[in-house]
């Protein structure tokens, strides 16, 4: 993991830690994780990276570290094209709402302690049955009301109209709230750190 890439060559150079906070949307807490650890990685392969991580407080507040042996080498990652395209893949996953910098290596040894490792992904019989609570509905209710009087439709534009409907209806309206209302037995190991560390916190 980045948090294991040396410190040392960096203190003589009066290292910099940015922890920049996140709100992240509801139901997107595994995305945004990913997102997090993904941008590390790219970061990683820039000069003066000395590691990063990804930090959970609260129900939406996340907060990605990074620490670079110098002011230049942070600009240098916050202004490149890199930066920007990964910072343009955060839309619809959270928003950010604050950043401090600090010198010296004092807040990045304290950061350490509250690191969380990658959520696993769900089983696949819990996205079946969440994936199917969430289609079975819209399908029963359009066959019910609306197909029986579009039996003279084309059978074609029939299907059509009906995966139309009940894949807008499962995408922006039920499957969020499904997602939330089951995301502690979804995740379950992220929901138990978020727990750890307000415990920590308290």
């Amino acid at each position: 993991m980045t948090w294991l890439l040396c410190v040392l060559d960096g203190v003589s150079r009066n290292p910099v830690t940015v922890t920049v906070a996140y709100h992240v949307t509801p139901g997107r807490e595994a995305d945004f994780h990913s997102w997090g650890w993904a941008v590390l990685r790219e970061s990683a392969q820039q000069q003066g990276f000395l590691g990063g991580g990804v930090l959970v407080d609260g129900e939406a507040d996340w907060h990605v570290v990074y620490r670079f042996d110098s002011d230049g080498s942070v600009r240098a990652w916050e202004n490149s094209v890199t930066w920007a395209q990964w910072a343009a893949r955060l839309e619809g996953l959270g928003r950010e709402t604050g950043r401090r910098s600090i010198n010296g290596s004092k807040a990045w040894f304290d950061s350490q302690t509250v690191t969380p490792a990658a959520p696993r992904p769900p089983p696949k019989w819990k996205l079946w049955f969440v994936n199917m609570s969430a289609v079975f509905p819209p399908v029963l209710l359009f066959n019910l009301t609306v197909l029986p009087y579009l039996e003279s439709l084309n059978p074609l534009f029939r299907t059509l109209l009906l995966c139309l409907s009940v894949t807008a209806i499962v995408t922006w309206i039920l499957m969020p709230r499904l997602q939330r209302f089951f995301k502690k037995w979804l995740y379950p190991p992220l929901q138990a750190l978020r727990g750890r560390h307000k415990r920590r916190t308290a």
